[in-house]
């Protein structure tokens, strides 16, 4: 965890700011949180309104956490694919049509896009500072690493004896797994992170001999699991961890591998949203989610890790401390190469 905080610590979009500013004098002291909402205004607006790529039993088991914290506020969501929910955003916001009070994005490219835009509203929650400052906008006040995702291999253990199971990135490789692997769409963010890393640990040709696979292309990571367990396809490359302890969970057989050169990590990242309709509500919220309430209740129904420092690993997992992380070491690279993965990704799964 050290290597990867101090890599991360280094791209320029996470530098550490000076000091971090307190939101408003005199903070309201909740349940096990503080907050500069005005808690009377955000119950008489009833509503909030949160936009996520999450699965939608996630975002439901996230959201009755938080009302029963705040019975007098409703809260939905809408859940699409990372890249499918910011086209629609955008689509809306160039209408005028402002929909969400807090968005979930899984991908740097639009997190920093959507920054560029002032899409996001600038709200410096009382529980921001728990966070580490390169998990959190620079300057503060825009967003959190909400949790932190990470990626591995998994595989159905009565199809694939654990013997014969792939080990590493590179065991993916072999042909026996043709017609029978699959991976993330390249709206993912984090099949985003794989694709890069592997280029960096096993060179360009990785990607060329694994499309020889014909690998197939899912939104969620629900649909790979699903399939796997199943026994429709035997191995998910970019498995995430949440859904194996997910499953697992379940009784479901699945297996997950920590692969030799280390796991993919990548940040999911929270925040408001500028014009939002129902904003002492939303501030509220994310003086919740960040907090130790929040982000336990976030861990038991994402199944993914939080950022804080006080709050435990997911049930059933591991000590992120425990797990070689690999995430870029320069955000700002990783976003040029958007294009190049997108249009390189779709021709290798068969969407273009």
């Amino acid at each position: 965890m050290s290597w990867f905080r101090s890599a991360l610590a280094a791209a320029c979009l996470f530098a550490p700011a000076a000091a971090f500013a307190a939101p408003c004098d005199s903070p309201r002291q909740m349940d096990g949180f503080k907050t500069c909402a005005d808690v009377a205004k955000a119950e008489q607006e009833g509503a909030l309104v949160l936009y996520s790529p999450d699965p939608e039993a996630n975002q439901a088991a996230l959201l009755k956490a938080f009302h029963e914290a705040f019975p007098k506020i409703n809260a939905t969501y809408l859940r699409l694919q990372t890249g499918a929910l910011y086209a629609k955003l955008m689509a809306e916001r160039q209408a005028r049509t402002y929909m969400p009070d807090a968005l979930t994005l899984t991908d740097m490219t639009f997190v920093i896009d959507f920054k560029k835009r002032g899409g996001w509203m600038h709200y410096e929650s009382p529980e921001t500072a728990a966070f580490p400052p390169h998990q959190r906008s620079e300057p503060a006040g825009d967003w959190i690493w909400g949790g932190i995702i990470v990626a591995g291999i998994a595989y159905n253990p009565t199809t694939v004896k654990e013997a014969e199971a792939p080990k590493s990135w590179l065991d993916l490789l072999n042909p026996r797994w043709k017609d029978a692997i699959n991976v993330k769409v390249s709206n993912s963010g984090l099949q985003h992170e794989t694709w890069l890393m592997m280029k960096k640990l096993h060179g360009d040709d990785y990607w060329k001999k694994f499309g020889e696979l014909k690998p197939r292309a899912f939104d969620s990571y629900v649909q790979q699991y699903d399939r796997t367990v199943s026994g429709q396809d035997m191995v998910i490359s970019t498995a995430q961890y949440s859904g194996y302890l997910q499953f697992k969970a379940k009784g479901a057989p699945i297996a997950y591998v920590n692969p030799t050169e280390g796991q993919v990590a990548a940040p999911e990242v929270m925040g408001l949203v500028d014009n939002a309709p129902h904003p002492e509500a939303a501030k509220l919220f994310m003086d919740w989610f960040a907090s130790v309430p929040g982000q336990k209740a976030y861990v038991a129904a994402s199944s993914l890790y939080s950022a804080r420092a006080d709050v435990s690993p997911p049930a059933g997992g591991i000590p992120i401390t425990d797990i070689k992380l690999l995430a870029p070491d320069d955000w700002d690279a990783f976003l040029k190469t958007h294009t190049q993965f997108v249009r390189e990704w779709d021709r290798m799964v068969g969407m273009r």
